[in-house]
């Protein structure tokens, strides 16, 4: 440890002034000019900009929003590069080279893609990007996410413009595909050597918006089973009543998922636990009878019928319990059922950990996130597991720390709804957010480690 030092008149002037520059400072990065009305009015139209480009499941024009991308990129003087794992499938990285090189890097993870809509539920087209009276825009990915990775951007803007310089560097992915599952995108990504060339310390990827004034902060996610259960049984005349027919095995089943089904959103409708806690079950497909002309043979037993669930599963549940309910119980050999899965995440990191994020003291930058939303005047809630999947969960597969955060408050959850909307101030404020979040973060130096060290003063 160096000596401690004292003020006397054989301290160095030049040491003086290099000891006031850095207890100023701080004080001048954390002041950023609110933006005026024009300057409003552009980053408005810039998120429309962006959200009028149809990225939209399964044709999602990549090829315009990465070059949309990288012209913002240009105008804030960010280094880019793109990357395709998969030709056609563009992942664009964006990085603001930080002052300490030495020092892990920080990641903010959005994607690009968006889901279809029903363009005649819509009270606004999905891509029109109006803004009604109460300054709501309408707009497929205006909550779920093109609203996360324009604030990231517009939080750049606003920080350059303040003459901030980041510490960390900082990162910007957009990436593709997150809405079918991520496998040509992030998952490819966080095995690559690009990725740990870039020696990432946090992931902060997207959350939920927020009916009530709190924040959301998700700590975990849970993991789709997507399975089909299949059930066999002697054909035979309609009028004819048998014990075990394909039917009445796949509807024993069925029944029995039903009541587990209850059991865990009973414990969601009595407060006991979130809905992000709980193993769900929702019947997907229902395949059964045999084709005709006119639409089913009616007078004939079918002697297969299946169907499909989406089953959502938080690390915190007992999977060998799980796995031996459905052996048992919903899918038994000895009611001629069996079962396949189509998709099935799992729930634990390379070194066989649940896929869960600490937010005690262990993990810094939980704590980091918390203040830096207070600072910025915003309310955080409880933690929470995501209650359904996103691309952090192949950031924690890899052993790193990811956050889901959207700054949305007082907002309605409409992600993968009709009539998708985000109100334009909530938007602005959320730019706010994350200028405190990015100050906190690329400042960060851990306990212990200076970035200027004591013998230098």
């Amino acid at each position: 440890m160096g000596k401690p030092f004292s003020f006397n008149h054989q301290f160095p002037l030049n040491h003086l002034l290099l000891l006031f520059a850095l207890l100023l400072f701080p004080v001048l990065i954390n002041s950023t000019t609110p933006a005026t009305q024009d300057e409003q009015s552009e980053i408005i139209s810039r998120f429309q900009e962006y959200l009028r480009i149809n990225t939209a499941q399964p044709s999602p024009d990549y090829e315009k929003s990465t070059q949309f991308l990288l012209t913002q990129a240009e105008s804030l003087s960010l280094e880019s590069q793109v990357i395709e794992f998969v030709k056609g499938k563009p992942l664009v990285i964006l990085k603001w080279p930080g002052s300490d090189p030495s020092l892990p890097s920080i990641l903010l993870n959005s994607h690009t893609d968006v889901v279809p809509s029903e363009y005649s539920k819509w009270v606004h087209p999905p891509l029109g990007a109006n803004i009604d009276e109460q300054g709501n825009i309408f707009a497929r990915g205006s909550q779920d996410m093109k609203c996360v990775g324009m604030q990231y951007l517009e939080a750049i803007r606003m920080l350059k413009s303040s003459g901030f310089q980041p510490k960390r560097s900082l990162y910007l992915s957009f990436v593709p595909d997150e809405e079918i599952g991520g496998h040509d995108g992030v998952e490819k990504f966080a095995h690559s050597d690009v990725f740990k060339s870039m020696n990432v310390d946090i992931v902060l990827d997207e959350g939920l918006a927020s009916p009530n004034e709190n924040y959301r902060l998700f700590y975990a996610e849970r993991t789709p089973w997507w399975l089909v259960i299949k059930s066999t049984g002697a054909p035979g005349h309609g009028a004819k009543l048998y014990d075990n027919s394909a039917m009445e095995n796949l509807f024993k089943s069925i029944e029995i998922i039903r009541r587990f089904r209850a059991s865990q959103f009973d414990l969601i409708k009595a407060g006991l636990k979130g809905e992000g806690d709980v193993i769900s079950v929702n019947m997907a497909s229902l395949k059964a009878g045999t084709p005709s002309p006119t639409g089913f043979v009616m007078n004939l037993q079918p002697s297969e019928a299946e169907a499909g669930f989406d089953i959502r599963v938080p690390p915190t549940a007992n999977v060998e319990s799980l796995e031996k309910r459905l052996a048992e119980e919903w899918a038994p050999a000895s009611r001629n059922m069996s079962f396949e899965f189509k998709q099935k995440g799992t729930t634990v990191d390379y070194l066989g950990r649940p896929l869960i994020t600490a937010t005690d003291s262990s993990n810094p930058w939980w704590t980091l996130l918390e203040e830096a939303i207070k600072k910025a005047n915003g309310k955080v809630g409880e933690p929470e597991i995501f209650p359904a999947s996103t691309d952090a969960r192949y950031f924690r597969q890899v052993g790193l720390p990811a956050i889901g955060f959207s700054p949305m408050a007082n907002t309605p959850v409409l992600l993968h709804d009709h009539n998708e909307f985000l109100n334009q101030a909530e938007y602005l404020k959320g730019i706010d957010v994350y200028v405190s979040i990015i100050k906190a973060y690329t400042t960060y130096i851990p306990p212990g480690r200076d970035s200027i060290s004591r013998d230098e003063l």
